[in-house]
């Protein structure tokens, strides 16, 4: 992560027409919300500066304002032919989020973590980083137990669902459904071993989840399923543990 606002003239990627086109849209950011913004900066794949998205891939632009509401709206649109993701954010509800453990957390701690600066005079971004990074290691191991069980019973109920859709003949859907079944086991095997992705399509490819068919998926899951139990707490309980929380 580069917290300082570093000069992107000298960036060797800058061949790369996302680079251009996220560079005016900051520099259209700060010109019209002066007062409101805190840091501008690029997450996700563009920020590692090793990506292959060839030049017209999507690209993730955060921006934080001094105070929750500020500065632009949210937006996606695509900019010359480049997807631009535009998130904003109050720095407190951002920090906020960062201390989060959350179901999502494998696929949401990368844009906490690796950030490539465009404004970010006061080390803002800096600060994020380590916030979630001290967040981690205070971090109770029930808590990513909890949050893996949760995004277990997701996984679960869109496997149930892929299997009963494959069985009515209903291809395209089940194919959906399972994707997601896909997702939800790569983010449990992410929580238990305390590792985050770059993204969806990282998630499954690094848990050896791209491609595999439905019997493969309830393998992972039924695996998941004992582990979570000998960590404490079986995915399967009575009613009063369901209102127990």
């Amino acid at each position: 992560m580069d917290g300082s606002g570093a000069d992107l003239d000298t960036d060797p990627h800058l061949g790369d027409p996302r680079w251009t086109v996220v560079g005016r849209v900051a520099e259209a950011v700060r010109r019209r919300f002066p007062a409101d913004v805190l840091a501008v900066a690029v997450h996700g794949p563009l920020a590692h500066g090793d990506d292959d998205g060839g030049g017209n891939g999507e690209v993730g632009l955060l921006v934080v304002t001094y105070r929750p509401g500020a500065g632009p709206p949210p937006a996606t649109r695509r900019v010359d032919g480049v997807l631009v993701d535009l998130t904003v954010s109050g720095a407190d509800d951002y920090l906020r989020q960062a201390r989060v453990i959350s179901p999502l957390w494998p696929l949401t701690a990368d844009r906490y973590v690796t950030t490539r600066a465009l404004h970010d005079p006061t080390g803002w971004l800096r600060t994020l980083r380590d916030e979630h990074l001290g967040r981690l290691a205070r971090a109770r191991p029930g808590e990513f137990s909890t949050a893996a069980r949760q995004a277990w019973y997701r996984g679960s109920a869109a496997h149930a669902r892929a299997a009963r859709l494959a069985e009515w003949y209903e291809t395209d859907q089940a194919l959906l459904m399972l994707g997601e079944a896909r997702l939800a086991a790569a983010t449990v095997n992410g929580l238990l071993s305390r590792t985050y992705f770059r993204d969806p399509g990282d998630a499954v490819r690094r848990t050896g989840l791209a491609g595999a068919d439905m019997t493969e998926v309830g393998a992972v899951l039924t695996r998941q399923a004992d582990e979570l139990a000998a960590r404490g707490r079986p995915v399967d309980g009575a009613v009063d543990d369901l209102l127990d929380g």
